[in-house]
């Protein structure tokens, strides 16, 4: 038993060396293969840094190549834009220029207007100064012409209180009173009204005598005027010293006034000469306002009877508006005559027309003529001019016919 595991172990042993020798020599030849790889592999890799060091090298080369490339044309760019933004900037000068040199010009101008507008102003206003200093004198004179006129006013007022008195006296009599009034309206119509529109003291033909007649045609027709009016209960109204006298007086005048109205429509309204209504003149505008104030419906009654109750005013108006229907009316009937002679106008103007029409005939036939005289002349002036200009000599040429030849030119 011992000597078999001696066996097994010297068998064991043997196997062991000579597995150290195959070992040693797959070692030995694992050596040998990879110092050969790593002698390939060096010069693989030497290879390859001397591939990359050449790629490396034409690498450069052509980045430098590129890079002097890209700053030939960096350089060309800038170089063009330089010139651009030279070129551009020189012309936004001359813009520049150009615009300040136009924008002094304005401004010259401008100065230029503004101190003649200055001037003109200042003259305006120095003309105006003096025409308010010539006018404040006038003023400061007319005020002192007033003041002196105020003071004759003052002087007339105490006259005209004087006045009042007999003025009193003549309203509280009756006769003096239509005297009065009729006067006051022959002063009004004589103002207003053309010496035939009016006829005072007219009789119509129911043998009644009106204060004045207004010719109006027809329509309306004459309009008959009555100055007299019923003052009494007017005045003893007025003077009334309690209620009841006052208001039997304001009774009594609305009474007065209405058969007075009544009086009128009958005596002064004829149809088919007067028109249809009449006048009632009240010389007083406090009586014409306290009528129409207190005394409405005496008012009315006497419009619907066609009597109308005026004042020195409204008779001023009503006056004026028949002035103007008696003008309107004078031109009507002048109408006719005014179209004839407008007619011969016309037929004046058409002849006229024809002899000018003939008379610039005539001028334009004148002017041919004098145009083709002109001309006539010219020629005759240009051969004169020729025939002055040829030199004749002394002796004449004989042709060979016998007959004489101008001679000849030299």
């Amino acid at each position: 038993m011992g000597d078999r595991l001696a066996e097994a172990r010297l068998a064991t042993e043997a196997a062991l060396a000579a597995q150290r020798e195959r070992l040693g020599t797959t070692e030995q030849v694992l050596a040998d293969r990879l110092s050969e790889a790593t002698r390939a592999m060096a010069d693989a890799l030497a290879a390859q840094g001397l591939a990359v060091a050449n790629s490396s090298a034409a690498q450069n080369e052509r980045l430098a190549a590129q890079e002097k490339v890209l700053a030939e044309r960096l350089a060309a760019s800038s170089l063009a834009l330089t010139e651009t933004l030279a070129n551009a900037l020189a012309a936004q000068n001359e813009r520049l220029a150009a615009q300040e040199k136009a924008l002094a010009d304005r401004l010259a101008a401008s100065q230029e207007a503004l101190g003649a507008a200055v001037a003109a102003q200042n003259e305006r206003l120095g003309r105006v100064l003096n025409e308010n200093a010539v006018k404040a004198e006038e003023t400061a004179g007319k005020i002192h012409e007033r003041l002196a006129v105020i003071d004759a006013a003052r002087a007339n007022m105490e006259a005209l209180g004087a006045q009042v008195g007999s003025l009193a006296q003549i309203l509280g009599n009756k006769q003096s009173r239509g005297a009065f009034g009729e006067v006051q309206l022959r002063q009004i119509v004589e103002d207003r009204l053309p010496p035939d529109g009016f006829s005072w003291q007219h009789t119509l033909a129911n043998r009644t005598r009106c204060d004045v007649l207004i010719r109006l045609p027809h329509p309306p027709g004459p309009i008959a005027v009555d100055s007299k009016f019923p003052l009494e209960a007017w005045l003893a109204a007025r003077d009334a010293g309690d209620d009841g006298a006052r208001i039997a007086a304001t009774k009594r005048f609305a009474a007065d006034v209405t058969r007075h109205v009544d009086d009128i429509a009958g005596k002064y309204i004829c149809p088919g000469e007067t028109a249809e209504g009449a006048l009632l003149f009240v010389p007083s505008e406090a009586i014409y306002a306290d009528l129409h104030a207190a005394h409405a419906p005496v008012v009315d009654r006497a419009a619907r009877m066609g009597v109308y109750i005026v004042s020195p005013s409204t008779m001023w108006a009503v006056l004026g508006t028949m002035r103007a229907l008696m003008q309107d009316v004078r031109i009507r009937a002048e109408a006719g005559q005014i179209k004839a002679q407008v007619a011969e106008l016309v037929k004046d103007v058409g002849r006229l027309d024809d002899r000018v029409t003939k008379l610039r005939k005539h001028f334009v036939d004148i002017q041919t003529d004098v145009q083709q005289i002109e001309i006539t002349t010219g020629k005759i002036a240009r051969r004169g001019v020729a025939i002055e200009a040829v030199e004749l000599s002394d002796t004449p040429v004989l042709s060979s016919s016998g007959g004489l030849l101008a001679p000849a030119a030299d």
